[in-house]
């Protein structure tokens, strides 16, 4: 653990943790908790603007997102800790209770349907002791593609990818990556089965 650990004083604790490298969040000064003080108050400014001015709520989210689709339609309250590591395709909706925790870029497709109380944790901690009480950590990228239902209650966990078309059956721990075009469900979550033709209901 200790040799990959990247101790520069010449690097931001932000670069690292951007470049999925080793970084301290809570023993390296005002440089990360400056930003997410700045994106828990966005969030807390959304959730307060939503129940009298959903169109305006919306405006705020695509300012603070580093980039959001048209159509965004989503539920407070919301959750992040780093807005500017956040990106949303077209026509997402989001229901109440979305959570993202940590500076691991998340990218949800267009089209997706990310059911309540929905979590995506990108950090982890170091599992040595020693290294954890020194406040290392890192952050990975979770990855949610295209026409993706996440149901109810689900968590995602770091470095994870959820290929296109599939679906998360509800309170599921999505540990790692699902393939594109399936049902995944349970804890840890695993594939139950390919969608095929016959799940193709119409209204």
């Amino acid at each position: 653990m200790a040799d990959m650990i990247d101790d520069d004083p010449d690097r931001s604790e932000f670069d690292k943790m951007v470049a999925g490298d080793w970084f301290r969040y809570r023993h390296a000064g005002p440089e990360l908790t400056d930003r997410t003080d700045a994106t828990q108050a966005a969030c807390r400014a959304i959730n307060s603007v939503y129940p009298d001015s959903p169109r305006r709520a919306n405006e705020l989210m695509h300012e603070l997102l580093d980039s959001c689709g048209h159509n965004l339609d989503f539920r407070p309250p919301i959750y992040m800790d780093y807005g500017e590591r956040v990106r949303i395709g077209d026509d997402v909706f989001i229901n109440a209770g979305l959570l993202i925790l940590g500076g691991g870029l998340v990218s949800i497709g267009a089209k997706c349907l990310i059911g309540p109380d929905v979590r995506l944790y990108t950090p982890n901690h170091a599992m040595d002791p020693a290294t954890r009480r020194e406040g290392w950590e890192r952050a990975l990228p979770i990855t949610v593609e295209e026409n993706v239902w996440i149901g109810g209650s689900v968590v995602v966990c770091p470095g994870v990818t959820i290929g296109r078309d599939s679906v998360i059956g509800a309170g599921s721990v999505v540990t790692r990556d699902v393939p594109p075009g399936v049902l995944a469900a349970g804890n840890p979550a695993r594939v139950i089965r390919s969608l095929t033709d016959d799940d193709r209901e119409r209204p």
